[in-house]
């Protein structure tokens, strides 16, 4: 899996979480280990910049994805995923810091962008979460993960509770 982490944002980050949470979630999703992401934190101008650009929205966001090739999971029966350019998440970590500030269960910026990554990637992978079921189901799939990876780093409690909007 090549996945390149590019810190833009001056804030420092947890990159090799960042890196392997991402790579931990490709796994999990039966993803070809030759797929190709991108992750790239930015400060809130840059953002909300894009965020403006892509959503039509002002004020900066917690999270962005830019899928290229359109990569899903394979099938049960499929025996070989296809390959591909997966595409861009863009993180910000001040929103993040304030998303786990003001969450229920109180967390840390790098436990928000860890969560962030994944439904990034999820994003990527054609999951949304505009409807309720597709809501439950993303969700799910991203606490599942999240929890997945923390147990395996030896971390404990849930994943934080979703914050993305």
């Amino acid at each position: 899996m090549s996945i390149d982490v590019n810190n833009e944002s001056g804030t420092e980050v947890d990159e090799q979480a960042i890196l392997d949470i991402a790579r931990y979630a490709l796994a999990r999703m039966r993803i070809h280990p030759l797929s190709e992401l991108s992750v790239i934190v930015v400060d809130t101008d840059a953002m909300e910049q894009l965020h403006i650009q892509w959503m039509d929205l002002t004020g900066p966001t917690d999270v962005m994805s830019f899928p290229m090739d359109e990569l899903r999971p394979p099938a049960k029966d499929e025996e070989e995923p296809p390959q591909g350019l997966l595409g861009d998440i863009v993180l910000c970590p001040e929103v993040a810091k304030k998303q786990g500030e003001d969450a229920e269960t109180q967390h840390s910026m790098d436990e928000e962008l860890q969560l962030l990554t994944v439904h990034g990637v999820l994003h990527l992978l054609g999951y949304d979460h505009e409807e309720p079921d597709e809501k439950a189901e993303m969700f799910g799939l991203q606490a599942a993960i999240v929890d997945g990876w923390r147990g395996e780093h030896g971390m404990t409690g849930p994943s934080p509770a979703p914050t993305v909007s």
